[in-house]
């Protein structure tokens, strides 16, 4: 495996997701099953927001979902299918700058 940022891997690829806790260990399984994301960590946190001109404060969890650029799409696709919002947050993070052997971690575990 490579040992530096600069190796031949792909940089790796996160999609930051919020979800309700109920659904977040479902979906990170589902992910990493389909071979979308080489891992998920799932983080507890209060999530405030506006929807439907209101304030709301509920319990969410946050999926950090690690794939790669040739992944990420059809990973949105699936969260979008799988997900109980109507609108769920999904945000893409490129992290250029990713250990080496990570990189290729990553990059090899969501490969068909």
């Amino acid at each position: 495996m490579p040992d530096s940022v600069l190796d031949a891997a792909p940089a790796p690829v996160t999609a930051y997701v919020t979800a309700p806790p109920a659904a977040a260990s479902d979906l990170a399984r589902r992910l990493v099953d389909a071979r979308l994301a080489a891992c998920v960590n799932v983080v507890d946190c209060t999530s405030t927001y506006r929807w439907d001109d209101a304030i709301h404060e509920d319990a969410e969890s946050i999926l950090l979902a690690k794939t790669t650029a040739d992944r990420y799409d059809e990973l949105v696709d699936r969260i979008v299918d799988w997900h109980p919002h109507d609108v769920p947050c999904v945000e893409r993070i490129d992290a250029r700058d990713a250990y080496g052997p990570f990189a290729a971690w990553c990059a090899d575990a969501v490969s068909d």
